[in-house]
């Protein structure tokens, strides 16, 4: 998609815009910054006919995920302060989809936790994400999705133990 295209949107989503020495990294940071960007999914959302804003999405999506969680812990997952965090959760507390409880460690703390109808509503923001990478992927043959999805899960398996590894040391040089 070339950016000086979009309404407005100035950041890159090619892998040439990156200069990685890595393509695979290029790849990577461009797809990331696409998917993750809240202004391609409010506008993904409102053309899906969707009634839920971004924000709205995103939490579901964490506290189906993740289960209940303190909205200290939702704020950092959505990247965002505690009084967003709240707006965020009236608006779906209003709609009936999470309701605060008392977190059972702590008597004095406060968990957002879904409602049965709110589990509904995020079981179908992942529907969201199973038509996006059903479309991504539409053309590929059977046999292309299993390797990748393959390789995809290995990728994924060794960045979590390279991630933990670089909370130890930061990014010196391994000492193999």
């Amino acid at each position: 998609m070339d950016s000086s295209a979009d309404s407005g949107m100035t950041r890159p989503r090619r892998a040439s815009d990156f200069p990685y020495r890595s393509e695979l990294l290029a790849n990577l940071s461009a797809l990331i910054l696409l998917w993750d960007s809240p202004a391609f999914q409010g506008d993904v959302l409102a053309a899906s006919g969707e009634s839920i804003d971004q924000q709205s999405h995103a939490a579901l999506r964490h506290l189906l995920a993740w289960g209940p969680m303190r909205p200290t812990a939702l704020a950092e997952v959505l990247a965002t302060g505690a009084s967003h965090v709240s707006k965020i959760v009236r608006r779906l507390e209003a709609d009936g989809w999470v309701e605060r409880t008392t977190d059972p460690s702590d008597r004095r703390a406060t968990l957002i936790t879904l409602t049965e109808a709110g589990e509904a509503a995020a079981h179908g923001v992942y529907a969201l994400g199973d038509r996006m990478i059903a479309e991504v992927l539409d053309g590929w043959s059977p046999s292309d999705v299993q390797k990748y999805t393959a390789l995809t899960a290995r990728f994924v398996k060794d960045a979590i133990t390279s991630a933990e590894k670089m909370l130890e040391r930061g990014l010196l040089p391994s000492r193999k």
